[in-house]
């Protein structure tokens, strides 16, 4: 299960963005590149935000096991979902290939006792939303050479897997000081 999660942890998942983006640029795609970045970064700042909020006000939401989403979750859905939308896939692969691969990471998330299913199926949407407006805003799709991008997003799997950033901890620590529900008789 570890070996499966590790694909989707930041450390891997930024560097895997960033390097996607460069290879669209290079291929001539800026507006896809330009599109890449801004869904990745809005649904991961989707996810920041959740998190805060959800681990400053973790006794408000105890009850539904929804303390931390998960970023993993929505960072494999995003990323695979845009992927698929940079190659002209409808709105049924897309969901479908996404929903598959939000279950698996989700496992991987409960079974190492990370996440509730809660906080896995908030990741799922978030990261879902996050692949279908970079699809609809891509706009046409464009014939790109799809060997760089598989030669490029195999070698930075290969060189980051097994490495992790330790997000969530400075994530708790900000959430605990900005100490959202204190005072309003949520604590």
């Amino acid at each position: 299960m570890k070996f499966l999660t590790d694909f989707a942890d930041q450390a891997v998942v930024l560097p895997l963005v960033f390097a996607v983006a460069a290879v669209l640029a290079w291929q001539g795609w800026r507006r896809g590149a330009f599109v890449w970045l801004v869904a990745i970064g809005a649904t991961f700042s989707v996810m920041l935000a959740l998190k805060l909020i959800f681990l400053g006000c973790s006794p408000v939401f105890s009850a539904i096991a929804l303390q931390s989403p998960s970023g993993h979750v929505a960072a494999a859905s995003v990323v695979t979902g845009g992927l698929l939308g940079l190659y002209g896939r409808g709105r049924g692969t897309i969901v479908g290939v996404v929903v598959l691969v939000a279950v698996v990471v989700g496992l991987t998330r409960v079974g190492l006792h990370f996440h509730s299913w809660p906080e896995v199926v908030l990741g799922g949407c978030v990261g879902l939303t996050g692949a279908l407006a970079f699809a609809h805003f891509l706009g046409p799709a464009r014939k790109i050479r799809a060997r760089p991008l598989i030669l490029t997003a195999v070698f930075v799997l290969a060189v980051f897997h097994g490495r992790h950033l330790e997000a969530e901890i400075a994530i708790r620590q900000a959430a605990h000081e900005a100490g959202w529900c204190q005072g309003s008789g949520w604590h």
